[in-house]
């Protein structure tokens, strides 16, 4: 795996990701082997959005690999404030660090910003675009409970507007998934997004009604309507509060179901759900320290 910057999950191969999620598997394994792999190392965080798991787990990650991070704070108290642009920015935290991670709302952000700099960036998400790492992770989750042969999976929610439910649908064509989405019409995927997964030959289908697609699925990844990212508040309220699960409807599902979220969820996981066997997304959220730890520790120059 030699990329410099990781900034859509469509650049990474079945083999990179197969590379990614067995170092973090090893890491997982016993964390303490790779306690001191980057102890003079420097990760710069530059979050224009809110952010608990990413930027949390990333700071973790690093610092349980021997390194630190600089964190440029919340947008109202740094130079972002008084005009200074994003490629700015981006030029002088580069001085400051090894590596970059960079969220930020405008789509395109992260590949812009990485024209700038000499030090790797990673995407840790740009608007409506691209989340690669929470990919990495998804899948880390994915073939842990289920595997990826002969895998079915269905995506529910906001499919228009959710990050990571784009970068998820493109690495899932590399281990030829069946793919359902799950949503109202008005938060269908996005015309490129699904043209680029039929470009790749992938297997997908798209329904308004998970009943007659759940007893079928291995893995059901359920993502909020996301309020901020609608241009329109009308339109937000029109859907919001739609496809919501809970125990009873997941009756009908297979025993060995994994339900999975990005989270922040809100109110399309009910909490009764939390205590059954499928439920998998805080375990999923803890994946992301491994996975981070691995994909720094190959782009830093590990042993691998």
């Amino acid at each position: 795996m030699r990329h410099d910057h990781i900034i859509s999950a469509k650049q990474l191969s079945r083999g990179d990701i197969e590379t990614v999620l067995d170092h973090a598997a090893d890491i997982a394994a016993d964390p303490g082997a790779f306690a001191n792999r980057h102890s003079d190392t420097l990760l710069g965080l530059l979050f224009f959005e809110p952010s608990t798991r990413t930027k949390m787990s990333f700071t973790t990650a690093m610092k349980r690999l021997g390194g630190d991070i600089v964190d440029m704070g919340s947008v109202e108290s740094s130079s972002v404030k008084k005009g200074e642009s994003l490629a700015d920015t981006v030029r002088v935290v580069e001085g400051y660090t090894d590596t970059l991670v960079l969220r930020h709302p405008m789509e395109g952000s992260a590949k812009m910003a990485s024209e700038f700099v000499d030090v790797p960036l990673v995407n840790a998400g740009d608007g409506a675009g691209q989340h690669p790492t929470q990919t990495l992770l998804d899948l880390y989750t994915i073939r842990e409970n289920a595997g990826f042969e002969d895998l079915t999976i269905g995506i529910m929610g906001d499919l228009k507007y959710g990050r990571t439910v784009h970068s998820l649908a493109h690495a899932l064509t590399t281990v030829d998934a069946r793919q359902h989405f799950i949503s109202p019409e008005s938060l269908q995927l996005p015309r490129s997004v699904r043209y680029d997964l039929h470009e790749a030959g992938a297997g997908i289908r798209e329904h308004t009604d998970l009943d007659e697609i759940l007893p079928d699925l291995d893995v059901l990844y359920v993502t909020r309507i996301q309020a901020e990212r609608f241009p329109d508040e009308s339109e937000y309220r029109e859907v919001a509060g739609q496809y919501q699960i809970d125990a009873d409807t997941l009756a009908a599902a297979k025993d060995d179901l994994t339900v999975m979220h990005p989270l922040p969820r809100v109110d399309e996981i009910a909490h009764d759900v939390d205590e059954t066997t499928h439920a998998q997304y805080f375990q999923q959220a803890h994946n992301g320290v491994p996975v981070r730890m691995a994909l720094l520790d190959l782009m830093l120059g590990g042993d691998q």
